[in-house]
């Protein structure tokens, strides 16, 4: 027997090591077998005498030797041993170019070929080989290739293919006609002072975020929203329109600028005269005097009808008496408070000569030139937050705070020496309205932000995944993450739901350039309303402020899931501070709090969609609307015929107008029932709050759906209108439909439980749907990169490392090693 031969061979046996191996060429053969045996760690008797029965026929005797201790099964190589192995025999095959090679039997022949000066008889090598394969089962296509790969090298650079319309040509149709506006703001974002610091604490953080304030003022976005008699331009769309792109950059320094442009000097402004004008809008605009917007108080939130500061009128001394009854009336979360604040703009309950008129807003010192508090002020620091910690927010208290009767903003309502009230606009509700709907900006101008803050977050998270490689086919190359069908589905769906909300926002401020153009509102020196204009004022006013909240709510929702999916598609590179995405994250969250809850913004959205539904329902008016509703949704349920439910092939699936037909089915549906719900207990006598109180669930899945109906439609008809533009290539508008169809899909399929209940689809149509899904996604794999290098993020605003090629030069300071 052979075996019994070997056992004579030497009293000694050599070391078990890769080198002893190397010392004798004519082993070189064996090498991939004797990785394969012992890879589990345990030598099979049958292995052994597989390997001992033909192979070592053809060596020598030292060679046998060596052979016997690495067939030994009482001491078996280390895993150290077994590593230098492997790394061994995928080094040599790297360097015989054997990437083609598929069996254990090539691989042995040409180590051999390449380790002996003679390659002997290499058929009866071959052959016994072969057999020890065989024996051992192994067998398998690529298997040589797939167990010895070479070790594949770390690739960091962009392999897309270039897409089939120019990216700045994309840009110019996402920055619409407010390109000028974009542009400015790009220019600003690339000069030195604007670079982000990850090494600063909270109190210089704090000074850093108003250093760039100060140098946007200088540079005049403070001015754009003011009226010109006062230095600026008068176009508070223009402003909202930088404030949305400044959302490429820091979202402390959006949110100061917000604070101090458009909260407290848009207050002054649309709630004030002129003499308040004349007295501190140019200052505003300079930031000469910063100034913050005290409205949120801890016990009543939101609602602001109930605020307990009051401002009473002292008319002996012509004063209003400012003053915060209790702890709960503590104005909170006031940005610019903390630190850089000296002016207020506070919002309290308005008395004088006994009879409360409802909130009221007054400009309040709260602190003089070298930043001491005045008397009756009292400030505390809010601490350190989730996020935005480049906003001084604080609390505030006032105790017996005079301020002159010049200081209540009189464009509304005014207040004699007297103390007689009086108002052009005599019914209380609508004045409040009146008043809080020349705010609507705040609103829009949040949702705007957060789907800038959705387009970087994204834009990180798209360029990493195309640059990131990880496994890949056997013997192949690494993959882009990005070309994996379940990392595309985390956020190409995303951006398509971005780009949607891009031009619905967009869309939203359009409306409200039209809506200042045709209020009296646009005139900042008019004191007077008429009656009849406050009332179309008003209901105009209501339908916008409506549309807005509903849109901030979804934007801001979008933006916080948009950047949550981008971290966690950036695994751990997601996870440090400078690759941005998880400041842009934590930063974004409050924006579902700030400028109102989402779920009581989506309330006030659900009462509008209602027909005016304020304090008290009507039942007459529920039935006019039941009859409206039921006309449409009439003509909405031939949508949902048998024909209709089924139909699976791809051409209907994507329809755009397939899509906006179904969600406006669903809006228009929950709408009628959630109008027949509250009819129903209104008819049973059941108080109004009470009665919506039990179907809010009902109205707030209404809100959602009108307003997942009302972004679809935006993009909709921006493919509408860049189809129609004659300059613009078919291959960007059939890119662009493609992307809108990914977002409707997307939509249509979240849904499914709701149109399979109502009979809208079938199960068949909805498993079609998710097939849709995917196959949208890899047909826009290949522009996902271009899709976000349109949104004309300058690479200092990106500035992430893994944004960029070579991304791990940029990740350390450690030097570089070679091999």
């Amino acid at each position: 027997m052979a075996s019994d031969r070997m056992d004579e061979v030497s009293a000694a046996k050599p070391q078990v090591t890769t080198e002893a191996l190397c010392a004798h060429p004519q082993l070189a053969a064996l090498m991939p077998l004797l990785y394969i045996v012992w890879a589990d760690g345990e030598l099979q008797q049958e292995e052994r005498e597989a390997l001992l029965r033909g192979p070592a026929q053809h060596l020598g005797e030292s060679e046998k030797s060596t052979l016997q201790s690495w067939l030994d099964p009482a001491a078996p190589p280390s895993a150290t041993e077994m590593l230098r192995l492997y790394e061994h025999i995928c080094a040599a095959s790297a360097r015989l170019g054997a990437a083609t090679r598929a069996s254990l039997v090539d691989l042995g022949l040409d180590l051999l070929r390449a380790n002996s000066a003679g390659t002997g008889d290499a058929e009866a090598t071959g052959r016994a080989l072969a057999e020890v394969e065989d024996a051992l089962g192994l067998h398998g296509a690529d298997l040589a290739r797939r167990l010895f790969r070479p070790r594949p090298p770390v690739l960091t650079h962009f392999a897309e293919a270039p897409p089939p319309f120019a990216i700045a040509d994309l840009t110019e149709v996402l920055d619409g006609p407010y390109r000028q506006d974009w542009q400015w703001v790009r220019e600003q974002l690339q000069r030195g002072c604007f670079r982000y610091r990850y090494d600063l604490g909270k109190e210089r953080y704090r000074e850093q975020v108003k250093e760039w304030l100060l140098e946007l003022a200088q540079a005049g976005v403070g001015q754009l929203s003011l009226p010109t008699q006062y230095g600026g331009t008068g176009r508070v769309d223009r402003f909202i329109k930088v404030f949305e792109a400044l959302g490429m950059f820091d979202l402390s320094l959006v949110v100061k600028v917000g604070v101090q442009f458009g909260l407290f000097g848009g207050a002054i402004a649309n709630l004030g005269t002129s003499s308040h004008h004349q007295r501190y809008l140019a200052a505003i605009g300079r930031a000469e005097l910063l100034g913050g917007f005290a409205m949120t108080e801890l016990g009543h939130g939101s609602n602001v009808r109930e605020l307990e500061t009051v401002a009473r009128y002292d008319a002996e001394r012509a004063f209003f008496v400012l003053h915060s009854p209790s702890v709960s009336a503590r104005k909170e979360w006031i940005g610019n408070a903390a630190v850089h604040g000296r002016m207020m703009v506070v919002f309290a309950q308005l008395e004088t000569l006994g009879v409360n008129h409802g909130v009221h807003a007054f400009v309040v010192p709260v602190r003089d030139e070298e930043g001491r508090l005045l008397p009756g002020v009292y400030i505390e620091d809010c601490g350190h937050k989730m996020g935005l910690n480049g906003v001084d927010n604080g609390r505030i208290r006032f105790d017996h705070v005079e301020v002159p009767r010049e200081n209540l903003l009189d464009r509304y309502a005014s207040v004699e020496v007297s103390g007689r009230y009086s108002s052009p606009i005599a019914d209380p509700g609508k004045r409040f309205f009146t008043m809080l709907g020349t705010l609507v900006a705040g609103r829009i101008s949040v949702a705007s932000a957060a789907v800038t803050a959705s387009k970087s977050a994204l834009a990180i998270a798209v360029r990493y995944g195309a640059l990131r490689r990880q496994f890949g086919p056997a013997g192949g190359d690494e993959r882009c993450v990005l070309d994996y069908l379940s990392h595309q589905q985390r956020l190409l769906p995303q951006l398509a739901t971005t780009y949607a909300l891009h031009f619905a926002v967009q869309e939203l401020q359009q409306d409200y350039r039209k809506h200042l153009e045709q209020s009296a509102v646009a005139l900042p020196e008019t004191t007077a309303l008429s009656e009849a204009d406050a009332r179309t004022h008003t209901q105009r006013s209501k339908r916008l402020e409506a549309h807005a909240a509903g849109l901030k709510a979804l934007a801001s929702w979008h933006a916080i899931a948009a950047a949550q999916a981008s971290r966690e598609c950036c695994g751990g590179m997601g996870f440090l501070t400078i690759n941005r995405i998880c400041q842009i994250r934590k930063d974004i969250d409050v924006f579902a709090t700030f400028e109102g809850d989402n779920t009581v913004l989506l309330q006030l959205l659900a009462k509008s969609l209602l027909t005016d539904y304020a304090e008290e329902f009507q039942s007459d008016l529920v039935g006019t609307l039941l009859r409206e509703l039921g006309r449409s949704a009439v003509a909405n349920l031939n949508e949902a015929n048998p024909i209709n439910a089924r139909r699976i092939d791809s051409e209907h699936l994507r329809d755009l107008d397939f899509h906006r037909a179904a969600l406006r089915f669903r809006a228009e549906h929950l709408c009628q029932s959630a109008a027949r719900r509250l009819k129903k207990r209104l008819d049973d006598k059941i108080e109004p709050f009470v009665a919506f109180n039990e179907v809010q669930d009902h109205l707030l899945a209404l809100a959602t759906a009108h307003m997942e109906c009302a972004i679809y439609g935006a993009f909709h008809d921006a493919v509408n209108a860049l189809a129609e533009q004659a300059k613009v290539a078919p291959a960007l508008v059939h890119n662009f439909r493609t992307l809108c169809a990914l977002h409707g899909v997307a939509r249509l399929y979240t849904r499914r439980a709701w149109f399979l209940e109502n009979g809208y689809i079938e199960s068949r149509k909805a498993r079609a749907l998710r097939k849709e899904l995917a196959s949208l996604c890899t047909e826009l794999r290949p522009l996902a990169v271009a899709l976000v290098d349109a949104f004309g993020i300058p690479e200092q605003a990106l500035a992430a490392p893994i944004a960029f090629e070579n991304y791990p030069d940029g990740l350390s300071s450690l030097p570089a090693q070679s091999v």
